[in-house]
């Protein structure tokens, strides 16, 4: 075996260990995140307190066991309007609960802001990015009905998330804005997933035109997408069209959105390239936006404190300035 062939076998991974590090990258990309609180930081993360507001939790918006959410109201309930944040937890989309962003939840609540909880792909049931993008999608109406019979009257929303709930948010906002009950204003977050072409999944090998990464494609696009691929249609790349559903960069236009998002140079888990693409569609198409690249930084957007603060005010200022408190 040629020392080119050696490489080819050692980078294309096979279809279900290609799904499984997904996954594990996933959780733990997120996990060394979360584990790095400089001292700026607290400027964005607030303990709860009945002072801040009131906490209802775990209202259900469908059967599943996972479909709750909690929900954030601000103190100050005299306001003609509220805007919405809806938060979407990270987890590879297997994991995670909306509990872990309860600080966060906390330091937005002045925006009426709500967490989702989206049912986890198991190796039991079905679940997928599409399926749990269509829960999140039937989850808005009841979210603002409930704030709205607690008095609060919504008028537009921001949709949120980190890695997976990235992805969800996203797709929300690009794909489902025009049969929203309220206007989707804003959207941000980082390192979710917002495309799917094999030439920029390299990291997962499956870049390199050989009927095992053809295969390999096949397993992790339909994991993801919920539904059948074939290698006839990875080759002949008619899957770009199939995976439009959970591509969130594929519905932007002009009316689209303003986004902050924030991507790692060094990602091994959504591979940056794809990153490249969003950041393409949102120029292409007029929409005030900011990108981040963490050159440092993998999934986890650990090494680059400076950027990281950079993101973090950047996205008060979008709050502000599409999202204004008055």
């Amino acid at each position: 075996m040629s020392k080119m062939e050696k490489e080819k076998k050692v980078r294309t991974m096979p279809i279900g260990m290609g799904i499984l590090v997904f996954i594990v990258g996933f959780v733990g990309g997120v996990v060394s995140k979360f584990a790095i609180t400089p001292s700026w930081s607290k400027n964005y993360s607030v303990e709860w307190s009945d002072e801040i507001g009131m906490l209802k939790t775990d209202i259900s918006y469908h059967d599943g066991e996972a479909n709750k959410f909690d929900l954030y109201l601000p103190k100050d309930n005299t306001k003609e309007n509220y805007g919405l944040v809806v938060y979407l937890h990270a987890g590879g989309f297997t994991s995670g609960d909306k509990n872990d962003d309860k600080k966060t939840l906390s330091w937005l609540c002045s925006k009426g802001y709500v967490g989702i909880n989206y049912t986890l792909r198991t190796e039991t049931n079905n679940a997928s990015v599409f399926t749990q993008s269509n829960e999140i999608k039937a989850a808005i109406p009841k979210v603002i009905e409930v704030a709205e019979q607690e008095g609060y009257h919504i008028n537009k929303l921001a949709m949120a998330g980190g890695s997976a709930g990235h992805t969800l948010a996203m797709i929300y906002a690009y794909r489902d804005a025009e049969e929203s009950p309220v206007p989707v204003a804003l959207t941000f977050g980082g390192v979710g997933p917002s495309c799917f072409y094999t030439e920029d999944w390299d990291n997962y090998g499956l870049d390199r035109n050989t009927e095992e990464s053809y295969q390999a494609a096949a397993g992790l696009f339909a994991a993801m997408l919920g539904r059948e691929l074939t290698v006839d249609e990875i080759k002949s790349g008619t899957y770009i069209e199939k995976m439009k559903p959970i591509s969130a960069a594929a519905w932007i236009t002009r009316n689209s959105a303003p986004a902050v998002v924030a991507y790692g140079a060094y990602d091994r888990v959504q591979p940056f390239k794809a990153s490249l693409r969003l950041k393409k569609a949102l120029e292409e198409n007029g929409i005030d936006h900011k990108y981040f690249e963490f050159s440092h930084s993998g999934h986890g957007l650990q090494n680059d404190n400076t950027m990281e603060k950079q993101w973090m005010e950047a996205i008060e200022e979008y709050l502000n300035k599409y999202m204004p408190i008055k």
